[in-house]
């Protein structure tokens, strides 16, 4: 009996342990580091002697954009990692925020050591507000931002950031900031976690999902934002483990068991992982799916509002299967048996990251390649063409962790923001007078 309370002792020290000091992962390293070798950093010739803050249009003409590889896609203006404070800490995540009061359109820029702010609402003449620091000054790698009620909510990953927390910023401050380019300070926080990977937001419901956490085995830790300024613990999901990223929404589509129902996607590293979140406290997992050649399972997106199909990611089969970029399409009209339908294999080795989708075109950041515009007309059939790129690593598409991280894609004006890690923020507008000119294969139509 002693033996065996000494083991449970035990047992509950090293889960507290886990709890405490878990790094990146929980089952796999996602093995990101940053690596700009191999050539094809770095700004091109002609950007250089534009300086390091573009801000004139650059049309795509011919394959190039001041020395970008582009198709259908303008570069409006970039603004170099050095302005945007935080000296020359790296980019990482990506979001946006429209002013329902001035029409303001704000990019949120993640950095390695805090957040950068840039009124991009003239996109030809970019704007840095301010800069706010991590909380308690940590640094890593990760970041991961998104907007609910004026407030963006930010949260970090990595030992450097092992009591970060919940970090709140009313973005109603930037209306009228005194002296644009100043630290700014955060307007609220949140203990009862430190470091985390990423955050979801369900706008519908006035929920936060924190993902990849030191508590709730990395899995959905629950949080009702409804009082931006007072954001509380509600309820927990760790029964499948950690969850890299998610995307949770009140589910509208075929299946009936499940419509009105707040339904989250997790990302688990080797499956996709479906929960009903509806009783926050009580969650029940709907399923789990595995597919073949999974090496790290990380993001996705339903295709439109009906919910009945979703593009998603591995984040590391590129390099460890040595096939081109691959896009997974799943059918997800049955939530309790996802099937795959299709896979997009891209045409280029690069290694890809967050992708959005919105008005039936998949936006996929995939490091070296750039943004990659893929429409999705024919996604029920499992196929996907690519219409668009804009490729910020000129000199090489290969499997490394460099080049765009994120895109935010949902600004009314039609402009994306594009953070590139080593370089900084690009802004950019696809053309689609020309996307849409573009010819379906004879064997599409």
């Amino acid at each position: 009996m002693r033996h065996l309370l000494t083991r449970n002792i035990a047992a509950v020290i090293f889960l507290t342990v886990c709890q405490t000091v878990w790094g990146h992962s929980a089952m796999f390293p996602d093995n990101f580091k940053y690596d700009d070798s191999n050539n094809g950093g770095g700004l091109p010739p002609a950007m250089q002697a534009l300086s390091t803050n573009l801000q004139s249009v650059i049309t795509c003409q011919n394959g190039s954009a001041g020395g970008y590889p582009c198709k259908n896609i303008d570069l409006l203006a970039f603004i170099d990692k050095r302005n945007m404070g935080g000296g020359s800490a790296n980019l990482n995540d990506i979001w946006g925020y429209s002013d329902p009061q001035t029409g303001a359109e704000i990019a949120i820029v993640g950095r390695t050591n805090g957040t950068s702010f840039v009124d991009v609402t003239v996109a030809e003449n970019p704007v840095y507000l301010g800069f706010l620091p991590s909380h308690n000054n940590g640094s890593a790698d990760w970041r991961d931002i998104k907007v609910y009620n004026d407030h963006a909510f930010i949260v970090a990953d990595g030992f450097g950031n092992r009591s970060h927390g919940l970090q709140v910023f009313d973005l109603r401050s930037l209306r009228n900031l005194p002296n644009p380019g100043q630290t700014l300070r955060e307007t609220a926080h949140m203990n009862g976690f430190g470091s985390a990977h990423n955050i979801a937001i369900n706008e519908d419901s006035g929920y936060a999902y924190i993902v990849g956490s030191n508590q709730c085995s990395g899995g959905l830790y629950t949080v009702d934002i409804s009082n931006p300024n007072n954001p509380q613990y509600a309820g927990c999901f760790s029964s499948d483990g950690y969850t890299h990223d998610a995307q949770c929404v009140i589910y509208n589509g075929p299946d009936g068991r499940y419509r009105g129902r707040e339904i989250c996607v997790g990302y688990n590293e080797d499956t996709i992982t479906m929960v009903d979140m509806t009783n926050k406290f009580n969650p029940v997992q709907i399923s789990r799916t595995f597919y073949q050649g999974a090496r790290y399972t990380h993001q996705g997106w339903f295709v439109n509002d009906n919910h009945s199909t979703l593009i998603m990611n591995d984040e590391l089969d590129e390099s460890y299967n040595g096939h081109n970029t691959t896009s997974y399409i799943y059918d997800v009209r049955d939530l309790q048996n996802p099937l795959e339908i299709g896979r997009y294999v891209g045409p280029t080795a690069a290694i890809d990251h967050n992708l959005y989708v919105k008005n039936g075109y998949a936006y996929e950041s995939n490091y070296r390649a750039g943004l990659r515009l893929l429409d999705a007309a024919n996604i029920a059939r499992g196929q996907l063409r690519e219409v668009a790129y804009f490729d910020t690593i000129p000199g090489s598409n290969s499997p490394q962790f460099s080049g765009t991280w994120s895109s935010y894609i949902y600004f009314a004006s039609g402009n994306i923001i594009t953070s590139d890690i080593g370089n900084g923020l690009f802004i950019l507008r696809p053309n689609w007078s020309a996307i849409r000119n573009i010819k379906l294969p004879r064997k599409q139509k």
